[in-house]
């Protein structure tokens, strides 16, 4: 027999106590009427007490759960209120409740930490190469490489390189502790994204023209086009910059680094595509890391910091927008993202 309530308990306590006081009386062969008094008088006498014994109890053994789960100091009294009208069952619910959450908790805790011990060993890493290689090349002027004429020019440029590396991965680390603090503030506006787009594309054609790369912006070809914005313009250029200069980077040479346009209704769709090697389907949901790199050895040597779709993730998430990726090994890659549509009969 399971005894769910208090007053299950003291009932069923007051019950066998009654039997045992009638059953003494018919051993003692006492009259029936006083037989009766004396077991109902045991059986109400026991039960309140034993109801209050066992309320004073289950209080005391609780208040120190309670103070746990509270998180306070808790009166004898609260628990007696709480306990009033709830079943042993109920109590257990909450704790198992409450121990659910807090191990929710903790397991979140940990891999925050383990995320932050990570990216401790990550910005160590990514920072150390460039300040070796800055060392390097200064101990190597110093100890008579200065007059040399062979290699201090090249030894400073290439320190040069190093420095403005190192320059970067701090102003890139610097953007996202602001947009991870909420410090930056989006400061929206309505803009055309393809007079943006192809701004963008003007300033980096030397950089593509280096890879042999022509970088085309499709979706209108008048100015203004119908594809306007409500977004931070600032922070949708940095964007638009980090994508294209991807598919600048890792797209194959004598290729192609297309941009378009998709009007979806109430959003504009906008999609960078590139036609180099492609992402491994095993790394498209990690490329958005801080420092996770698909090919670091080359990435590097591309100059990248390994922190530039981590921003474009912050900055597009910002706008209450997503942006995801499709990709081919050997066919390319394309990243898209959408933006709140104005209609031109709202363009201020």
């Amino acid at each position: 027999m399971k005894i769910k309530t208090k007053e299950m308990a003291s009932l069923l306590i007051s019950s066998m106590s009654a039997v045992a006081a009638v059953a003494v009386m018919f051993a003692l062969r006492q009259p029936w009427l006083p037989t009766l008094c004396v077991g109902l008088g045991v059986f109400a006498f026991i039960s309140v007490t034993a109801l209050v014994i066992i309320r004073q109890y289950v209080a005391y053994k609780l208040k120190p759960i309670y103070s746990i789960v509270l998180s306070r100091n808790v009166h004898t009294q609260e628990i007696r209120s709480e306990l009033k009208d709830k079943h042993v069952e109920q109590v257990s619910d909450e704790i198992e409740a409450w121990a659910a959450t807090n191990d929710k908790e903790i397991a979140r805790l940990k891999e925050t930490e383990t995320f932050r011990k990570q990216y401790l060993g990550n910005v160590a890493h990514e920072l150390k190469t460039p300040i070796f290689n800055i060392q390097g090349y200064i101990s190597t002027l110093l100890d008579g490489g200065l007059e040399d004429d062979l290699i201090n020019r090249k030894y400073l440029e290439r320190a040069e390189k190093s420095i403005d590396r190192l320059i970067n991965i701090v102003s890139d680390l610097d953007t996202i502790a602001k947009l991870e603090s909420d410090m930056l503030g989006m400061q929206k506006e309505q803009f055309d994204i393809v007079a943006l787009t192809k701004e963008i594309a003007d300033q980096m054609e030397m950089a593509a023209a280096r890879r042999k790369i022509t970088i085309m912006v499709k979706g209108a070809d008048n100015l203004p086009s119908p594809f306007w914005v409500l977004a931070d313009k600032h922070y949708i250029g940095q964007v638009l910059v980090n994508l294209v200069d991807n598919a600048i980077r890792y797209g194959k040479e004598n290729g192609v680094a297309r941009v378009k346009f998709r009007d979806m209704l109430d959003r504009i769709l906008v999609e960078v595509t590139d036609d180099g090697v492609g992402i491994a389907r095993e790394d498209i949901p990690r490329i958005f890391e801080r420092f996770y790199r698909v090919d670091k050895s080359r990435s590097r040597e591309q100059g990248g910091t390994g922190l530039g779709l981590a921003i474009v993730k912050h900055i597009i998430e910002g706008h209450g927008e997503k942006i995801s990726v499709r990709s081919e090994l050997g066919e390319g890659t394309t990243f898209s993202f959408s933006l709140p549509k104005v209609a031109l009969k709202d363009i201020k």
